[in-house]
């Protein structure tokens, strides 16, 4: 009979623990903030000229090739803000009136966006734009100090995509052009497509290719060490609508493709097809419920052993925009191919009045294994290149490009999980620290202009810090990361910056509690320093601690000396204190006792603390503190002391006012001098108290909840007083004898009311009073009639 009563209680504690492990998980708060005006980036961006989306880097020439709106520019590239050379790119103004007649805008559609940047093997580069919706490629040079269009211009369809918005991705490998975009300018004709001697594409079908969103595309040289003589893969990433699940609406899946780069296509059938396309699902399951995470970027870290090669892919979710989160999750080569060259397939079965179903294939395979490319076994047959495959092979594979298994994440989890703005974009750089290991430092791109630096430590995600970029809040387009600097394009400008700047950590506590790979604090020159990663650095003069966060060598810092101040009576004071992490709580104390967030005389700030109204009574030492948890440890700091003094002049100047940091009565009205300047602050100071609050409420209606059923269980007989509270068993209106319940039918309804009422006041503060003793008499309610079965026993 308490089985009701346990599984509630269970349910409440495994909700609890999941709700809380959940909002952790995603409400990650990037340690350091860097504004705009405080970021130091070298900035390019020229009056006109929007769009800088599209980066290649020249180590040869010394120079970052940026492709923009009708502009391609060759920029310094050690300091991006020296533009050596610039070559126009415009549309032609017959291009442009049939692009507006086709009903495109004519100021933002009918332009020419240079889409493809790419270095051919004579360091000619080949570039493609849209041009008003006719994509149009042409070769580029750099010669002299100068960039020259060579106007050999060429059909760009299949290479460039006719809508500058759309996403689209390409590669160049050994002069062959691979490239992932649309063939008609309605953008309903999706293809994957090699230009070369030998074109190939991929087959107009939705199993194929259903709306696809292509994102990335690279090379993993497999042939390498190969024993079973394998072939060079091409592997792209994309989304689509998936058409192996029924579902009324469209479902959007992230997809991982491959090719061959040795297919040639087919003899008879699939002629200029690609006989090797297969492709998967790419799976970033999070953990509570959701439809499936859509991939935004992929980037490609190579290893000299390219099995141990990593493709790192941003994912966001397609929920609605009330529950905005992202995603970071890995994937080695190894398990993909394994998925491709060991993986069952999936087959279209015919059910219930022509219904089509996706199921997985069991039937016998064809020999050789449909999709594989040319390798020992297949030459040993016979199969010296694709357009020997036997035609039993090459139809399997036209009706079955899709996999059964789907990609799985190297952790099982994603290794970044986080709710607000989305994650656009995402560099991955490896890192040597200190103890000799490499670290992968993730440098993700938002939606607000934010670059975000993150790290995880065996499961444990830390985000080091987060600069913006940008004046406005505009999504970083491209990223692009060469020789410890970082390159990030968007709409308005492109920036540059360096993928650490250690002298932001001022002190050694924290230097170490930043946790960054490229950082430790030297303690012989006191200041935080990069990881040098020559043999002669010696880690023991080095204090860095990446995955403890162990602060303890440190050395004791010297007394924070107090900062005289002067109170004038009637003033409101500010007192200035700037915490070294976001993770930091902020304790101000006056005269030895804390001051409390809810004292109405003062008003806390993230940096600082505004006294109203001063008076004799406020003059003293305040003192701030901040603390700061890394792995079980309180690092607690002191960062100011003021001393208050009392003035006895009453005029001052405006000059004394700001020295002595008061704020001014002049100009300032009073009630301005009381409202928060900037009520993000105090939130965001208050983080470690309000980030309970959510659970706090959760707390609040389960126990609600739980009283409620407790009261019914009670009356209603299945569990006893006695069991509770150790007294006999109260009896109910069922048992009592008739002349120890005498209510009136209207004593009656207030009783069920009372009983309604500690139901919806369980829990409450405001109201718990009415359920004591009377605070006039002493006495018990008189209206409350249950309580008599309670407390006098000797009726019973």
């Amino acid at each position: 009979m308490y089985s009701p009563l346990l599984f509630f209680i269970v349910f409440h504690c495994i909700f609890l623990a999941c709700a809380y492990s959940g909002w952790s998980n995603l409400n990650i708060i990037p340690r350091k903030t860097i504004q705009y005006e405080d970021n130091h980036v070298i900035t390019f961006k020229e009056k006109g000229v929007w769009n800088y989306s599209t980066m290649l880097i020249r180590e040869d020439l010394g120079l970052l090739v940026l492709g923009a709106r009708e502009a391609v520019y060759a920029l310094d590239i050690n300091n991006i803000s020296i533009a050596k050379s610039k070559v126009l790119w415009k549309v032609t103004e017959e291009k442009q009136k049939e692009c507006t007649s086709k009903g495109k805008h004519p100021d933002i559609d009918c332009r020419n966006y240079v889409r493809m940047l790419h270095q051919m093997n004579d360091g000619v580069m080949y570039a493609c734009g849209t041009n008003a919706f006719s994509p149009t490629c042409d070769f580029i040079t750099y010669g002299d100090g100068q960039l020259k269009l060579e106007g050999k211009q060429e059909d760009g369809r299949g290479k460039c995509p006719f809508d500058p918005f759309q996403r689209s991705s390409s590669i160049m490998v050994d002069q062959d052009l691979y490239s992932a975009t649309s063939l008609n300018f309605l953008g309903s004709e999706p293809v994957i497509l090699r230009t070369s001697s030998s074109t190939l594409r991929t087959v107009f079908k939705s199993s194929w290719l259903n709306e696809p969103n292509f994102v990335y595309m690279d090379m993993v040289p497999e042939s390498e060490d190969s024993p079973e003589g394998d072939d060079d893969k091409v592997y792209m990433f994309f989304s689509e609508n998936a058409v192996e699940y029924d579902f009324y609406n469209k479902l959007v899946v992230s997809r991982v493709a491959r090719v061959c780069k040795g297919d040639m296509g087919g003899q008879r059938t699939l002629q200029r097809k690609w006989t090797s396309f297969l492709k998967a699902r790419l799976d970033c399951s999070v953990p509570e419920p959701s439809l499936p995470y859509i991939i935004q970027d992929v980037f490609h870290v190579r290893h000299k052993k390219w099995r141990k090669s990593v493709f790192y892919a941003v994912f966001t979710s397609q929920a609605s925009s009330t529950d905005r989160s992202s995603a970071v999750c890995a994937y080695t080569v190894t398990d993909i191919s394994e998925v491709f060259s060991r993986g069952k397939f999936k087959t279209e079965v015919t059910v219930e009045m022509s219904d089509v179903k996706w199921v997985m294939y069991n039937g016998e395979l064809p020999v050789p294994r449909p999709g594989a490319c040319i390798n020992n076994a297949a030459r040993s047959s016979g199969i010296m290149r694709s357009l020997d495959l036997p035609d039993k092979t090459l139809q399997f594979i036209r009706d079955r490009p899709l996999m059964d298994d789907a990609v799985r994440p190297i952790t099982g989890k994603p290794l970044l999980l986080k709710k607000g703005p989305l994650l656009t974009r995402l560099i991955v750089d490896q890192v040597t620290a200190s103890d000799g290991q490499s670290y992968p430092v993730m440098f993700v791109g938002t939606e607000n202009g934010y670059v975000q630096k993150a790290v995880n430590y065996d499961g444990e995600i830390h985000i080091i810090e987060e600069v913006k970029l940008f004046e406005n809040a505009e999504p970083i387009d491209v990223l692009r990361l060469h020789q410890n600097r970082l390159y990030a394009g968007s709409a308005s400008g492109v920036v540059q910056m360096p993928v650490s700047n250690c002298s932001r950590y001022s002190s050694c506590l924290d230097c170490v509690l930043a946790r960054d790979p490229y950082c430790a604090w030297e303690s012989p020159a006191q200041r935080c320093s990069r990881v040098a990663t020559s043999p002669e650095n010696a880690e023991s003069n080095l204090i860095q601690s990446l995955k403890n966060g162990d602060a303890t060598r440190c050395p004791t810092t010297a007394p924070v000396e107090p900062k005289i101040r002067t109170l004038i009576l009637g003033n409101n004071i500010r007192l200035l204190c700037h915490p070294d992490s976001n993770l930091a709580q902020v304790n101000w104390n006056f005269a030895g006792k804390p001051l409390l967030y809810s004292n109405r005389k003062y008003t806390i700030y993230n940096d600082a603390i505004l006294i109203y109204n001063a008076s004799i009574a406020d003059a003293g030492l305040y003192t701030c503190t901040s603390v700061e948890w890394a792995k079980g440890r309180d690092y607690i700091q002191t960062l100011a002391i003021y001393d208050l003094r009392e003035q006895s002049a009453v005029v001052v100047t405006d000059k004394m006012i700001t020295t002595l940091g008061i704020l001014p009565e002049s100009n300032t009205p009073s009630s301005d001098l009381h409202k928060p300047e900037d009520p993000s602050l105090y939130l965001k100071n208050q983080s470690f108290e309000s980030k309970w609050i959510v659970m706090q409420v959760t707390l609040a209606v389960l126990s609600v909840m739980m009283a409620c059923l407790l009261i019914w269980n009670l009356y209603m007989g299945h569990i006893s007083l006695f069991m509770c509270c150790g007294r006999q068993p109260l009896k109910s209106p069922r048992n009592v004898p008739e002349r120890e319940y005498m209510h009136t039918e209207n004593d009656a309804v207030d009783s069920k009311q009372q009983t309604v009422m500690l139901c919806l006041t369980t829990n409450s503060d405001l109201e718990a009073p009415s359920f004591h003793r009377n605070t006039t008499n002493g006495e018990m309610p008189t209206d409350v009639h249950i309580f008599k079965y309670i407390t006098d026993e000797s009726e019973i």
